[in-house]
C-alpha cells in the first residue's frame, strides 16, 4: 500500500494557515475542523511549515506566564504568530512512499502528520491514524488470504 492509496479513500483536503495569523486563530481553525495539524504558508501560498497541538503546548510551555489570567474579552489570548510557533523544517512524503517507509519515517521522526507533495504542490497530508488504520486493513487482507489459502489445502 502506498501514500496514494491512504489519499483515495481519505481525500485531498488539506487545511492550511498563513504564518502571519496568531496562534490563537490556529487552534480556532484546528478545534473547527477537528484535526491535529495545519500546514503553514507564506504570502505567496508557499509551504513554509507545519503546526501542530504539540508546537502549541511549546509555546504556551514557555509563555503562559505572559498570558492575561482570566482572558480579556475581545482580545487575542494568544497573540504570537503562528510562525514563531510552527516547525519549519517539514518533513514530507510522495504518493509513491510505501506504507513501511512512512510508518519508520513517522516513527524515527516522532511526528504524527505527513504533508504530501507531488511535483512540489500540496496533494494532502496524513496522519498516524491514516497510517495505522491502512496497515492494519492490509494486515486483516493477508491474513484472510493465507485463511483462504490454508482452508482450500485441506479439503
Amino acid at each position: 500500500m502506498r501514500i496514494r492509496d491512504i489519499l483515495r479513500k481519505k481525500g485531498s483536503t488539506v487545511v492550511t494557515v498563513n504564518e502571519d495569523r496568531t496562534v490563537h486563530e490556529a487552534i480556532c481553525v484546528l478545534n473547527e475542523n477537528q484535526i491535529g495539524a495545519l500546514v503553514v504558508t507564506g504570502a505567496g501560498g508557499e509551504i513554509t511549515g507545519i503546526i501542530s497541538e504539540r508546537d502549541i503546548l511549546r509555546l504556551c510551555g514557555e509563555r503562559c506566564s505572559a498570558l492575561p489570567n482570566p482572558a480579556v474579552p475581545g482580545e487575542d489570548p494568544c497573540p504570537a504568530l503562528v510562525k514563531e510557533a510552527m516547525t519549519s523544517d517539514v518533513i514530507i512524503g510522495v504518493p509513491e512512499d510505501a506504507l513501511t517507509y512512512v510508518m519508520a519515517t513517522m516513527t524515527k521522526n516522532r511526528i504524527r502528520h505527513l504533508p504530501v507533495l507531488d511535483e512540489g504542490k500540496l496533494v494532502g497530508i496524513i496522519s498516524i491514524g491514516d497510517v495505522v488504520n491502512a496497515h492494519v486493513e492490509e494486515t486483516e487482507f493477508d491474513n484472510r488470504q493465507l485463511k483462504d489459502y490454508i482452508a482450500g489445502l485441506t479439503y
